[in-house]
């Protein structure tokens, strides 16, 4: 029984020092995800407007 008590103590300490100084948690959720700007319909849009505007102010 003392043997059981033990290991119950030890795996106690061990999981409390894990949590204390482990590795940090990832978010599992990302607040915002980082869209490259050609992959990004806005931009994509913003800069086909820009290009007809300078097509059609040259002319």
């Amino acid at each position: 029984m003392l043997y059981l008590l033990a290991v119950i103590g030890a795996l106690t300490i061990a999981v409390l020092l894990w949590r204390a100084f482990g590795p940090d948690r990832v978010d599992t959720a990302p607040s915002r995800r980082f869209v490259a700007p050609d992959d990004d319909p806005d931009f994509l849009r913003k800069l086909g407007e820009q290009r007809k505007k300078k097509a059609d102010d040259e002319e």
